[in-house]
């Protein structure tokens, strides 16, 4: 599949698109972009688990959540293995503004929650996807090319995501949260931050 057809509905998922100034801060600073990105896929499998235990009841979300925490982990090792190819040394850096933004949405009382976590894992991982897809013309390879080829199951993932919530919530509801959490998701991608981040917003750290 094209890469036009796959970014489609992400971009028609998203309500903003990642900024030029954000692609070339980050590709100043790869070793914080990796580390992040590092962190980012062990936290999307950690995400699917949480997920898979949680709702074990929910057969069809367990196997969902059971392929997308595998795919996870392949990708943190593709980025570890990346890491150590280009000599970038692992170091810890901190949560997101992001992350902790749309986290501070999701309702705490049942079935709202997961309705809530469903719609917020779209955003994350259709953001991913749009975020492969702008960095690319400003990465050196070989991180150019394995971003490309990350753009398909990011994609995928964010369809996952966004089909289980449809699958067990009314179609209103589903619009609702995505209306709600689309405006603070593009809120994040288009305010300052201090720090490079995957998901971060306009580089005041630039």
């Amino acid at each position: 599949m094209a890469d036009a057809e796959l970014l489609a509905p992400v971009h028609a998922f998203l309500g903003t698109t990642t900024p030029r100034a954000w692609c070339e801060a980050a590709a100043g600073d790869l070793s914080t972009l990796l580390n992040d990105h590092a962190n980012c896929e062990k936290k999307a499998a950690s995400t699917a688990l949480a997920l898979m235990f949680r709702y074990d009841r929910d057969g069809a979300l367990a196997d969902a959540m059971s392929r997308i925490a595998r795919e996870e982990l392949r990708h943190f090792e593709q980025v570890a293995a990346l890491m150590r190819r280009l000599e970038i040394a692992h170091c810890p850096v901190s949560a997101s503004r992001y992350a902790q933004g749309l986290r501070a949405l999701v309702r705490s009382a049942e079935p709202d929650r997961l309705l809530d976590l469903l719609v917020c894992g779209a955003f994350v991982e259709a953001r991913s996807c749009e975020r492969f897809h702008a960095l690319r013309p400003f990465l050196p390879e070989p991180i150019a090319t394995f971003y490309g080829r990350l753009l398909a199951s990011e994609a995928r993932h964010f369809e996952a995501y966004l089909r289980l919530a449809e699958e067990r919530f009314s179609a209103e509801a589903v619009a609702d949260r995505c209306a709600h959490f689309r405006k603070e998701e593009a809120r994040l991608i288009e305010g300052e931050d201090p720090e490079l981040r995957f998901h971060s917003g306009l580089p005041a750290f630039a």
